[in-house]
């Protein structure tokens, strides 16, 4: 890869869940905390909690990252509950909610803190932006993880009205940084959403590979590096 003067930065699967996809990263806490529905029944949920979600101002300008989870979970148990697929009579559901909560919530505590030490250390020699499709309360999110001070700017969907795979997003991510696309990397865990439109832009890309939605064939061609995790963004490869 040629030398980096800036980097773009993903933020949910990317600094959040160590790129692993967060339909699946609800869907082990589920497992783990023995919620009784199989997986192809919470994938609709999932979908259903997030198109909605998509259609609907419901997540609040002002909302924390937990606030934000627990409404997503309601959703995905209030769908669960009215397709029949989660009857309540076996197990007490505010205890069950509560534990997938905390579980979930202290593991990204745990994640982001690792990501926050990585974009430190990267900012001492390159300036960071955020690029990011999320519901409008990024800012709040970022304080609440102690990662609002090391981006330049953080280009949020809800705010600028232009969503991933749109290139422009990440076209504004690079006119935030002030430098030329050939000499931005992108970071990111979506080959769709991140990768492909940031190397039509002519950005440097860096695929964040890890767990996703489907096992389905991804073609990673778009992808200069290919990283397991964000330390590996430290050391040149070899």
């Amino acid at each position: 890869m040629k030398t980096t003067k800036g980097y773009l930065f993903d933020y949910g699967g990317t600094l959040d869940t160590a790129g692993c996809h967060w339909g699946m990263f609800i869907w082990h806490a589920y497992q783990r905390q023995h919620v009784p529905v199989d997986e192809a029944q919470y994938r609709e949920a999932y979908v259903f909690a997030e198109r909605m979600l998509g259609k609907r101002p419901i997540i609040q300008s002002d909302y924390s990252f937990w606030k934000t989870l627990d409404v997503k979970l309601c959703i995905q148990f209030e769908y669960l509950q009215e397709k029949g697929y989660l009857c309540t009579g076996d197990f007490n559901m505010a205890r069950l909610h509560a534990a997938i909560m905390d579980e979930l919530y202290q593991q990204v505590k745990l994640i982001t803190a690792r990501s926050r030490k990585v974009l430190e250390q990267l900012r001492e020699s390159a300036p960071l932006v955020l690029v990011s499709n999320f519901y409008g309360n990024m800012s709040v999110v970022l304080q609440e993880f102690q990662l609002d001070r090391l981006f330049r700017q953080v280009v949020e969907s809800a705010v600028v009205g232009v969503r991933k795979p749109d290139k422009r997003i990440f076209q504004m991510g690079v006119e935030a940084l002030g430098l030329a696309p050939q000499d931005v990397v992108v970071v990111g865990d979506s080959i769709q959403k991140d990768i492909q439109p940031a190397k039509r832009l002519g950005c440097q890309t860096v695929w964040l590979k890890g767990e996703g939605w489907t096992s389905d064939p991804v073609d990673a061609a778009d992808a200069d590096r290919i990283i397991a995790s964000l330390d590996e963004l430290l050391f040149t490869e070899a």
